[in-house]
């Protein structure tokens, strides 16, 4: 096939308003009363056009002359040819114009009428390609004579490599309107007579292109595209085949391309755009839509086509098959037709008033019962009424109505398959909820019991719904539904086994917390053995109780090991956890400080210390600071002094309930680093010298007394106050009140209380007096304010300095 120099534009293209082919103003006669195109020149031989087969079914001789004018004399092999295949006035003149650059007569619209007679044949331009424009189908001026329609249908078959299939969107899904009719004739024939393999041993394929006209959109080109082959697989396996041909697909003659065209007159410009785009399909050999594949070619050379086409076109007329159907059948194709109408009108009636409940997710009780009258009411009545008439027609249009009542009862079994399968599976879902919420309950039993019902429910909603003499099946849905259960039931075993195991390690929580805390608030060596043995005995115990549980779940030993791995990584988290809160860097340092306390300001015998001056404090502090010291490497790393109670937990162990990330099992076991102990050892010692320079302070504040000689010398010189206050009866009684007062606050233990208003009254006194006396300076002397905050400012720093010299005179003071 040869390469095209240009692909064809719409300049290229003819203007599509030129008259009607019966018209002889455009054209001379040809050889033996056949036409080409009266109006080209010799320069324009390549665009000529002639009509191969006349009105009158006559095979014109000139085509093999026309071929040479054509420039194919010589091509060999290196061409193609394409016809087109439709009903009246679609539009496929018009159509190959646009493709191919021929100039097919089209239709004037403003008189629908046949345009094409007969069979046309025209070179594309800038390629060797033959295009055939074939006579419609379904015209006005046949009538009833449709022999011509079969023949050059059959004849356009058999000779092209790719039958263009013209038609309308809305004739999608039509039987006589897509001309399904007639291409189930035409495959029949088709297999007789060209159904043999060729020499080389190969089936004779060819494509078949559907092109939807007007396309607007609102049914996606897909859905139309689905429509066409499952009408086209429907034709094949009604075909009447020869037996050495009866296993044979249509996948092994034909193959099928669709393509959609908007509207040529309301979308004028992307109808344009979109035939080009089509067209391309027919010149571009790089695109992997290339329509023109190398099994579809007749491998018939281009001298020779004349020869053979006029050879099927022989064939053609000569076959009996094609011949029209006597008047008898006529008369039982209309009156079964009617019939079968009117059944399947009163039909469609009954089955419209389920279509809404099905589609809303309703389960129809009734619904096979319903179907089954529907179903043997419609074929009563066409039993009834066409059973006197050919007994081939009625059978015939018998199993075409059981076919359309069929297709139209499916989508409501479907329906309720699928309404039914959604139903039982809430109720599944819900018998699982509340099996599950009784106490001691079995999950493998509630499982079962939940599925059998399941099952069951299913099993007779469906049978409920099929209708006999169908080919419907529930098993594939069955199985479907049984495979969800089985999917709901291992999430709920996943989810109770995870509530499991969340509830055990809330419990093991509880039960280690007040061993753990109270065996780190008593370092001593054995610290480790003891915590790590309760952990031992509590882990045990949580494991037994999740395997005793586990039975009912019916897990795997896999899913056992599993969950038993993750219950001992959480719980050593959960120890973990607990460690950390008890030897956190503040509890840490009060348990330090108490014990550092209890050693520095407690005897043997737990009985608090006064510090005297010839007590050995320093020797003390030291004991104590050392002591305590010692802790810190105790807690800085899990290790027991028995081998036997170290825990080992795999690294490896990934718990798929809590945490995907790597486990890192060695590093849980160190409490503190280095960098952290030392930092705590610090921050301990600062502590420990706030208590040794307390006790330090309290030496020197038991030293400072006042002498005995001071209180004699008190009493000699208020001597005569205390005559006066005695001798007189005012100041006396108001002794004596003071006295009872300080009594009765004494007794009722309200020292504090009173200490503490007083400490109130007296505060907000000064404050308050400091205000005013603010206030007073800051309105009458604002001159005064400089010195005064001058004066505040060097106290604020002899305090600093004094602050400074204490902290330096206790560092200097020996521990």
């Amino acid at each position: 096939m040869a390469q095209p120099n240009a692909l064809p534009t719409p300049d290229m293209m003819p203007a599509p308003n030129k008259t009607s082919s019966v018209s002889s103003a455009g054209r001379t006669a040809a050889t033996n009363g056949h036409y080409v195109n009266g109006n080209a020149s010799p320069s324009d031989a390549s665009t000529e056009r002639i009509q191969i087969i006349d009105d009158e079914k006559t095979f014109s001789p000139a085509l093999t002359k026309q071929i040479g004018k054509w420039g194919l004399q010589n091509a060999g092999f290196d061409y193609n040819i394409v016809a087109v295949f439709g009903s009246q006035s679609t539009g496929k003149s018009t159509l190959l114009n646009r493709l191919f650059g021929t100039n097919f007569d089209v239709m004037d619209e403003s008189r629908r009428q046949q345009t094409t007679k007969g069979i046309w044949m025209c070179k594309a331009k800038d390629a060797n390609l033959l295009v055939m424009d074939v006579e419609g189908t379904d015209g006005r001026e046949r009538g009833e004579d449709q022999d011509f329609e079969r023949k050059s249908a059959l004849f356009s078959l058999a000779s092209s490599e790719v039958l263009i299939v013209n038609l309308w969107e809305h004739q999608v899904g039509l039987y006589q309107g897509a001309n399904m009719g007639l291409l189930k004739t035409v495959f029949e024939v088709n297999l007789g007579l060209f159904g043999k393999k060729t020499p080389d041993g190969r089936n004779q394929r060819t494509l078949l292109l559907f092109v939807i006209r007007d396309h607007i959109g609102t049914t996606p080109l897909a859905n139309l595209q689905a429509t066409l082959a499952a009408d086209m697989q429907k034709i094949w396996e009604s075909l009447s085949k020869p037996p050495e041909l009866k296993d044979k697909q249509l996948s092994d003659y034909f193959d099928m391309s669709f393509a959609a065209l908007p509207h040529k007159i309301l979308a004028a410009d992307k109808f344009e755009s979109e035939a080009k785009e089509l067209s391309r399909r027919f010149y571009d050999k790089s695109r992997p839509d290339y329509v023109f594949s190398p099994q579809y070619h007749k491998r018939i050379p281009a001298d020779g086509v004349a020869f053979y086409m006029e050879g099927i076109w022989e064939q053609v007329q000569n076959n009996k098959d094609l011949d029209l159907p006597t008047q008898q059948e006529l008369l039982a194709q209309f009156r079964c037709d009617e019939i079968s109408a009117a059944a399947i009108a009163e039909f469609n009636e009954q089955a419209k008033s389920q279509k809404r409940p099905i589609e809303s997710g309703k389960v129809v009780e009734g619904l096979g019962k319903m179907m089954r009258a529907w179903r043997q009411g419609a074929l009563d009545r066409y039993d009834r009424d066409a059973s006197r008439y050919h007994q081939g027609v009625y059978k015939r249009k018998r199993a075409d109505l059981v076919s359309v009542i069929d297709s139209t009862l499916s989508p409501l079994f479907l329906g309720q398959l699928k309404n039914l399968h959604k139903a039982c599976l809430a109720s599944y879902k819900q018998e699982m909820v509340e099996g599950m919420r009784s106490e001691g309950y079995n999950f493998a039993d509630v499982v079962a019991s939940a599925r059998a019902r399941l099952e069951k429910r299913f099993i007779e909603g469906a049978q409920e719904a099929l209708v006999e003499g169908t080919d419907w099946s529930y098993e594939e849905e069955l199985e479907l539904l049984r495979e969800e259960a089985r999917s709901i039931a291992d999430q709920c075993r996943k989810d109770e086994t995870k509530k499991m195991v969340n509830v055990i390690e809330r419990n093991f929580k509880k039960q280690i917390s007040e061993p753990v805390e109270l065996y780190l608030n008593k370092p001593s060596p054995d610290m480790w053995d003891k915590v790590l043995k309760v952990f031992r005995e509590t882990l045990d115990k949580a494991e037994t109780a999740y395997l005793s549980k586990a039975k009912s779940f019916d897990c795997t030993d896999e899913e056992n090991a599993t969950a038993l791995a993750t219950l001992r990584k959480r719980a050593w988290l959960a120890l973990r956890a607990k460690i950390e809160e008890q030897t956190a860097d503040a509890v840490f340092l009060g348990k330090l400080r108490a014990f550092f306390e209890e050693r520095f300001r407690y005897d043997e015998n737990g009985v608090p210390r006064v510090w005297r001056p010839d007590d050995d404090i320093d020797g003390a502090f030291r004991k104590a600071k050392e002591q305590t010291l010692e802790l810190i490497p105790l807690y800085w790393r899990i290790k027991p002094m028995d081998p036997s109670l170290e825990f080992a937990l795999p690294s490896e162990t990934s718990d798929s309930l809590t945490n995907t990330e790597d486990f890192d099992f060695p590093s849980t076991l160190i409490v503190f680093t280095e960098t952290k102990a030392l930092d705590l050892e610090n921050r301990f010692r600062r502590d420990a010298d706030a208590f040794y320079v307390e006790a330090k302070r309290s030496t020197v504040s038991s030293v400072a007394q006042i002498p005995l000689w001071v209180y004699g010398l008190i009493g000699v010189l208020g001597w005569n106050e205390a005559m006066v206050i005695l001798f007189n009866p005012i100041y006396f009684a108001l002794l004596l009140l003071m006295l009872a007062s300080v009594y009765i606050i004494i007794q009722l233990g309200m020292v504090g209380p009173v200490l503490q208003i007083v400490k109130t009254l007296g505060g907000e006194v000064h404050r308050q007096l400091d205000h005013r006396l603010r206030e007073y300076v800051h309105q009458t002397q604002p001159q005064l304010a400089q010195p005064v905050r001058a004066a505040s400012s060097s106290r604020s720093v002899k305090r600093s300095d004094s602050a400074e010299q204490d902290s330096r005179r206790i560092k200097a003071e020996p521990m």
